[in-house]
């Protein structure tokens, strides 16, 4: 693996680089209209339930702000079931996978 071959330091500095990359990215996505710190505190508390191995319900309320992660994202999730299938497909897709 190529953290492996980083010393502890090196792989620190690497994941916060590579994050503040994405947050800038999406802040940038977003046409500035929210901060980066606004961004970071909206994903985290967008939470799914988990509904008896069927699938998930999203947890938080939505917003002008989980509307536009949803459209530079490309998928939504805010209101309605999603099931295990659909949430595996919208990890691989995050992922840049199809």
């Amino acid at each position: 693996m190529l953290l492996q071959i980083f010393s502890p330091v090196k792989t620190h500095f690497l994941i916060c680089f590579l994050a503040l990359v994405i947050y800038r990215y999406l802040e940038r996505n977003l046409e500035n209209a929210f901060s980066c710190e606004t961004i970071l505190d909206k994903l985290r508390t967008m939470n799914f339930a988990d509904i008896q191995e069927q699938g998930f319900i999203p947890l938080y309320t939505r917003d002008k702000l989980t509307d536009a992660l949803h459209t530079v994202c490309g998928f939504e999730t805010d209101y309605k079931f999603i099931t295990k299938r659909q949430m595996k497909n919208i990890q691989k897709k995050s992922k840049g996978r199809k």
